[in-house]
């Protein structure tokens, strides 16, 4: 019996961006745990507008957009290594390249476990969005579902670090994600009708929180 595309689509989108996923993202925070050391995030409002604005007009929105053109040119083995090479470029501290790359090598490691040709024409060490979108492209699944899917699974990773980091309980959390709901949603939808051309932040702060990171004496997270 043939399965349904549609739903065999929607599973596995789901097992690609669950948390439970093997590609450790747990152990990264993307700047967050230094924003916290410095003042800037204290508490569940604060952890919203963080996660908000870096979804929007922060590095997250910089890897929606670079998911969208990986997941166009999936079947052009040279448009992605060129891709992939923005994508490693625009990495603004050295640890945010790290988490992207070995996010990026992860995942495609974990995910063939479903075969496709996409893996043929990935460099085995692409940045994170790069991998998402080039294989969620591969295998048929809609461009603003994969973007909603991966920015979702952002916000959560976001919400876990800063519930162990202490500034949001676990009900806090949840409410967290509920209002960032339509956030998410406006933010897919843009970075689907994006171009390179959108590529672009406004976030020096949490830059600025990442390479603080580097030197942080104690600390929970790789980034």
């Amino acid at each position: 019996m043939t399965g349904d595309p549609e739903l065999q689509a929607l599973l596995r989108l789901t097992a690609w961006l669950s948390p439970a996923f093997p590609i450790g993202s747990f152990a990264y925070s993307g700047g967050l745990e230094r924003a916290v050391a410095d003042g800037l995030v204290t508490d569940a409002s604060s952890l919203a507008a963080w996660i908000g604005t870096l979804t929007g007009d922060g590095s997250v929105w910089n890897d929606a957009v670079l998911l969208a053109q990986s997941y166009r040119h999936q079947a052009d083995a040279a448009q992605l290594a060129e891709i992939a090479a923005l994508a490693a470029a625009l990495a603004g501290s050295r640890e945010r390249h790290q988490e992207t790359m070995l996010l990026g090598e992860a995942f495609l490691a974990a995910a063939r476990a479903w075969p496709d040709d996409v893996f043929e024409r990935l460099l085995k060490q692409a940045a994170y969005p790069i991998a998402v979108g080039a294989v969620t492209g591969a295998h048929g699944i809609g461009l603003e579902k994969a973007l909603a899917a991966f920015l979702h699974a952002y916000a959560s990773q976001a919400v876990s670090s800063g519930i162990r980091l202490g500034v949001a309980g676990q009900k806090d959390g949840v409410a967290v994600l509920a209002g960032l709901e339509q956030r998410l949603t406006e933010v897919a939808r843009r970075a689907a009708a994006s171009t390179l051309d959108d590529l672009g932040s406004a976030t020096v702060q949490a830059d600025i929180a990442s390479l603080r990171h580097e030197t942080q004496a104690t600390r929970l997270f790789r980034s």
